[in-house]
Order: structure tokens, then sequence, then C-alpha cells
């Protein structure tokens, strides 16, 4: 489930594996030749309110110049930023995590997974969590959707990716000096809640999946990477859909029903004047679910940014 660094959820992952990708990290290497980027960037105008709506990639590389030309222009002229989660401290997403994550069941991970998956969790724990001293015994002691979560964030420092390079890290920034207010289209718990709402043989094959696209996790984010610096939608939600079929209920949690909530939250925000920059995980910006699509609901059609 690696292509959920293009989705909202991916956010609070993103939130608790900071302090893991610090202790990861490699040293800095020679600063990067920056390379162009231009992401699709949509807008909604009618006679007194404008949203742009831009689709976001929770970690990148540093040296990708995105925040710039029309995403820039159209971020100075937004007067609120929106994001799917408010900016939250270490504190507040850490006891967020330890108030649902651990598993009180008594019966250890390990102990709940098929027999032909536990070499595979074993090696994935040994491999990405001996660097931050997380062990099988330790793993073992949160619930399946924790363990999908952190085993899919901890290969990303070694393969070159930032958090603090992730658009909404610089969204943020840039809201913050400019003293525009910053708000979330919903909570820490709400996106806790989604996976920790999945029933334990859900978040077992969620794990099952996540254990075995790990090997080829750098090639897909990649992929995915591409597209979206490209300002291809279209096949980012093709890269992003073949990662759901083989769990669609995942799909529908993450996606459908999300973008269905924020399409309307959208509706009520064009009935106030003003001009809001809202910014999403890409993935919710793509496909035949997105939210560009859920809005043709309130007959509302958001127009591609040319740039």
């Amino acid at each position: 489930m690696l292509k959920h660094v293009m989705t909202g959820a991916a956010t609070l992952a993103l939130l608790f594996a900071g302090p893991l990708h610090a202790q990861t990290a490699q040293p800095a290497p020679a600063p990067a030749a920056t390379q162009d980027a231009d992401p699709a960037l949509w807008v909604i105008k009618d006679a007194d309110t404008t949203v742009y709506l831009f689709g976001t990639v929770h970690v990148l590389k540093p040296g990708l110049s995105w925040f710039d030309e029309a995403v820039k222009k159209a971020f100075d002229e937004s007067k609120e930023v929106v994001l799917e989660l408010p900016d939250l401290d270490q504190a507040t997403v850490q006891q967020a995590v330890l108030q649902r994550a651990p598993d009180k069941s008594g019966t250890p991970l390990s102990a709940k997974l098929p027999a032909e998956d536990k070499p595979l969790y074993e090696k994935a724990v040994a491999e990405y969590g001996a660097p931050v001293g997380l062990t099988v015994p330790v793993m073992d002691r949160f619930k399946p959707w924790f363990a999908a979560i952190t085993l899919t964030q901890l290969p990303l420092a070694k393969l070159g990716y930032d958090p603090n390079s992730g658009a909404e890290k610089v969204l943020m920034a840039a809201a913050k000096a400019a003293n525009k207010p910053v708000s979330g289209l919903e909570t820490i718990d709400q996106q806790l809640g989604y996976f920790d709402g999945l029933s334990e043989a859900q978040q077992i094959k969620f794990l099952e999946i996540t254990l075995k696209e790990l090997p080829k996790g750098g090639e897909t984010i990649g992929k995915m990477v591409q597209q979206w610096a490209a300002g291809n939608p279209e096949a980012l939600g093709e890269t992003i859909n073949e990662g759901l079929r083989e769990q669609p209920e995942i799909g529908n949690l993450l996606l459908t029903e999300r973008n269905k909530r924020w399409a309307s939250w959208i509706a009520e925000r064009m009935k106030q004047p003003g001009v809001v920059f809202i910014a999403v995980g890409a993935g919710h910006l793509a496909g035949k679910d997105s939210v560009q699509n859920q809005l043709t609901a309130y007959k509302i059609t958001p127009t591609r940014v040319k740039y």
C-alpha cells in the first residue's frame, strides 16, 4: 500500500514517522540540482469566490521545484489555506497514536499473521527497523494497521525522501510566513480512525499487501512522483487504482468516501466570498472517484489551470 503516499491518510503516517526519519536519515548530501515540476492545479470560480485545488505528495526528494509559477501565484492570491490536517505538534500526534495503535488483545502481531507471511514480516522489521531500534517484539505490541504504515514509511529516508520536503510542510511554512490562516478538513483522530476502524482481518490483509510491495517500493513511489511532477493525474489515477484492486474497501474508505465529504465541504464553501487554496493528497484529485468528479453532484466543474 505504498501508494498511500499520494493519499491523505498518509499525512498522519508522516507526522509520527518524523522522528524515525530523523534517526534513519544519512548525512546531508551535496545540494541536489533543481528539477522543474509542474503538478496539476484546478480552480473553481463564481462571482465572489475562488477555490484552488492542488494535489500534494507527502514526501519528496529535495531539489524538486514545484512551488512556483501558477501554484505559487494561486497560493499568494489566496487568503486562507486548507489542508487535510491542521498544523499539529509531535506530542499531540504521539498521544493520538498511543490511544489507538497499541494492541491490547494480548496476542502478538506475529502470531496473527499467516505462516507464509511471518518471514516477510520479520525480515522487513529487521531490515528497516534496526536503525531506529525497532524489533519484532516491539512491533508485535501494535495493531496490524500501524505496522503496515510504519513499514511503509521507514524505507523512504533510505530512498532519499524527506517529509520536510513534502508539499504540506512547504505550504505550511509559507502560510505561516505570510500570516495566512490554516485549517484542516479532518482531525488526526479521524485519520487514525480510518485504519483503526478496519476489522482485524482487513488490517492483516493490509499488512500482507504492504509486506509484498516493500521490495518494489522505490520504483513505485518514483513512478508516482514522476507522474505528479509531470502534471498527469490520469496516469497517476491509474497507478493508484492498481494498488487498490486487491483491497477495494481500503480505496473506498481512504479515497472515495473522503472525496465525497470534501466535495460537499467545497460546495458549502463556495457560498461564502473569498479566495481559498486547498491542498490534499494528489491521489484524491486523480481517477474516476476524484474530488473533481464528486463535485459534479453539486453542478460544480473545476477548471484545470494551464501553465
